[in-house]
């Protein structure tokens, strides 16, 4: 990899030129990269209830209601009149998380122009789809050419086009991402953020777009680098200067529009939506029901009707991208009732790792729980102990999964699963969300890992050249680890019998300095950020001191009063 990180470090000085002749401001200099964590090294691309109060209705005058027309009306008979003016090379922000409340009838319309009609185009989401829902079929028609997105997830026909250099990807933290939309179209030019400080994020080290090897060389080259970030340091806290996105044309799906354009969204399908169509020259939103002027009431307007231009009736079925049910209580069984001796070795382990977990959670807190493993945790938890577990998707008060009865392709998680809610729960955009998430109101994050080092760094995200998932919400929620206990739960080794514990991380960093606490299968390490380094507090059963060293490629002290793991 030699090679690449030779032509990312040539490619960032040149950007890092651009930055200062565009901005006109100070470029961020290594001595200023290192010294925020003191050994930060930057690391290359290496690959009971109430009565409700009736609300009063507002008054309404005789006057016609003011309306922004595009020709007679905002209504247009079809997605496919809606989207016959864009033009090839068009920036598109497009609403959604995973495929919920994705503008599937629009994107459609979008595909069937194809690229010989409109191509050229920079889409902008937190993700691109699965399959040939969202913008999948624009990808895979290469209609769009770049994607500045927060996660590829399962997209294997993207992941493979990004890592052949047929498509640019601008891999983006999600909170950051939302809030780079909202700021544009709230007339902010750039905005300082805590996320990504001492990531690859940060000094730019992220290729937006390969090209073919060298010759003599096998390694990808870098046709398109990333752009590091200018840095300002506030009361003692180093922070990334964001740039603002603006689109050309917003795309979006809502559960009612009147005709005026006022919109309101069900459940997690704000996410992006309510975002999107601020930040776009003009927007275009696929509506269920399409209702007369004052059948929304003022309250349960979303999104008012001044960011809306063209409306078109929603014809496209809804996708749902991880189908999640448990059993009726009639025929309700759980993990713990199958005898242990059923289970697999992974099913134990993770099980092990999660009850453990489940003690790092207290009666009221505020939690937000990373995909795969820290899902399982709430499930250990004590019936007196109630906490509120907060999706980055849009969502406070996740409840279990639903029963095939009560499915909703509009209710999901940060893994695209579909859920429930508990009562007093409550649904916002995404920008609320990492609000919420990087100002420390929650008070506990359980993340998965591929690395964490014995001073707190972690890395799960990428492996460079093999695996590129993208980072999600990861960079934003360990962004505030002041305020943020972050725990990570892994296995202690991968399946090679590596050790995911270790000394410094190879991978690229998702946070510097952010992990509390690390729970594996065999052992609970607290770490000390602020100095580094590992304390041994509790082993497993069957576990010794020894076991640990063995399997631990990290320096670590043993606690004088170690516990055992329950």
């Amino acid at each position: 990899m030699a090679s690449l990180s030779r032509s990312v470090s040539s490619l960032a000085v040149s950007s890092r030129i651009n930055v200062v002749l565009r901005i006109g401001s100070r470029v961020p200099r290594a001595a200023h990269v290192n010294r925020v964590s003191g050994t930060y090294t930057p690391i290359g691309w290496r690959f009971g209830s109430s009565a409700a109060t009736p609300r009063k209705e507002p008054v309404v005058g005789d006057a016609e209601p003011p309306t922004k027309l595009v020709g007679n009306s905002k209504v247009y008979k079809s997605a496919e009149d809606a989207v016959a003016d864009i033009k090839s090379g068009s920036t598109i922000l497009s609403s959604g998380f995973g495929l919920c409340g994705v503008a599937e009838t629009i994107i459609q319309a979008i595909a069937k122009r194809g690229p010989s009609e409109v191509t050229n185009l920079t889409a902008v989401s937190n993700n691109a789809g699965v399959g040939d829902g969202g913008l999948a079929s624009l990808v895979k028609s290469g209609q769009v050419t770049k994607l500045i997105i927060s996660y590829l997830g399962g997209n294997k026909v993207l992941e493979k086009k990004y890592l052949t250099g047929d498509i640019g990807i601008e891999l983006c933290p999600q909170g950051t991402l939302a809030e780079r939309i909202r700021a544009g179209g709230a007339g902010i030019p750039a905005f300082f953020t805590p996320t990504g400080v001492n990531t690859a994020i940060m000094t730019g080290d992220i290729p937006v777009r390969f090209g073919p090897p060298a010759e003599g060389s096998t390694e990808l080259s870098v046709r398109e680098s990333g752009t590091p970030r200018e840095t300002r340091e506030f009361d003692g806290k180093t922070y990334n200067m964001e740039r603002a996105i603006k689109g050309d044309v917003a795309v979006l799906r809502a559960w009612k529009v009147d005709e005026a354009g006022n919109c309101r969204f069900r459940y997690t399908t704000q996410a992006f939506g309510v975002l999107v169509a601020k930040a776009a020259k003009m927007a275009i939103v696929e509506a269920e029901e399409i209702v007369p002027v004052g059948s929304i009431h003022p309250d349960d307007v979303h999104l008012p009707g001044i960011y809306i231009d063209r409306i078109v009736r929603a014809t496209a079925e809804k996708g749902i991208e991880a189908r999640m049910t448990r059993p009726s209580e009639s025929t309700s069984t759980s993990t713990e009732s199958v005898p242990a001796k059923e289970k697999s070795p992974a099913l134990v382990r993770r099980e092990r790792i999660a009850k453990r977990a489940s003690k790092e959670l207290h009666n009221g807190m505020y939690v937000n729980l990373g995909v795969g493993m820290p899902t399982l945790a709430p499930s250990f938890l004590n019936p007196d102990v109630k906490v509120w577990i907060q999706s980055e998707n849009g969502l406070l008060g996740l409840g279990p999964y639903p029963t095939e009865d009560e499915v909703d392709a509009d209710l999901i998680n940060a893994g695209k699963e579909t859920v429930t809610m508990v009562p007093g729960g409550a649904t916002f955009d995404s920008a609320e969300s990492f609000a919420m998430i990087r100002g420390g109101h929650v008070d506990v994050s359980i993340l998965g890992a591929l690395q964490v080092s014995a001073n707190g760094d972690l890395a799960n995200y990428m492996i460079p050249g093999k695996v590129v998932k993208g980072m999600g919400g990861a960079m934003d929620l360990v962004s505030n680890p002041e305020q943020t206990k972050i725990v990570c739960l892994t296995d202690h080794v991968d399946k090679y019998g590596k050790s995911k514990i270790v000394q410094e991380c190879s991978l690229p960093l998702t946070g510097a300095r952010v992990v509390s606490t690390i729970i594996t299968d065999l052992c609970v390490f607290q770490v000390d950020r602020k100095n580094g380094g590992l304390t041994l507090t509790e082993l497993a059963e069957g576990v010794t001191v020894e076991d640990i060293k063995a399997k631990t490629n990290a320096s670590f002290t043993v606690a004088k009063d170690i516990k055992s793991m329950e």
